[in-house]
């Protein structure tokens, strides 16, 4: 099992929060057709003005160190299926050397970032971060 830095009831805090952001509701799109089936999904999520959860959220992971920063991207990837517990090192060294911009807006680009990093945590052996907040 391979050990992560990121504090563990810091995790499940950060999934807590990621969860309340990506569940919120699509971004509202004009019904032209008349006919929903054939209607665009929305690509975003619905941002209020002053929306502090997001703010605050995008705030705390762009304050992360890199190294932390590059075990939330690979925890992203394993729980996607884009590499196997086995890989975390390879996984984990793709990360840093594809840092380039925000962690935060890579993260929030992805709609199931919450269910891929608590899917990666598993694949590592830690799925009971999410109820006892340890690893």
């Amino acid at each position: 099992m391979d050990e992560l830095t990121i504090n563990s009831e810091y995790m499940r805090r950060l999934l807590e929060k990621l969860r309340a952001v990506m569940g919120r509701e699509g971004e509202v799109m004009p019904d032209i057709a008349g006919n929903a089936s054939d209607d665009e999904r929305p690509a975003t999520l619905q941002e209020t003005p002053g929306d502090l959860l997001l703010q605050e959220l995008t705030e705390e992971i762009e304050a992360m160190d890199d190294d932390h920063k590059h075990e939330l991207v690979a925890l992203m990837w394993l729980g996607r299926g884009d590499f196997s517990a086995a890989e975390w090192p390879e996984a984990m060294s793709l990360a840093a050397e594809r840092h380039d911009g925000p962690t935060s807006r890579y993260l929030l680009s992805h709609p199931r970032v919450a269910d891929q990093l608590a899917s990666g945590l598993e694949e590592l052996g830690y799925s009971h971060v999410l109820q006892d907040g340890l690893y």
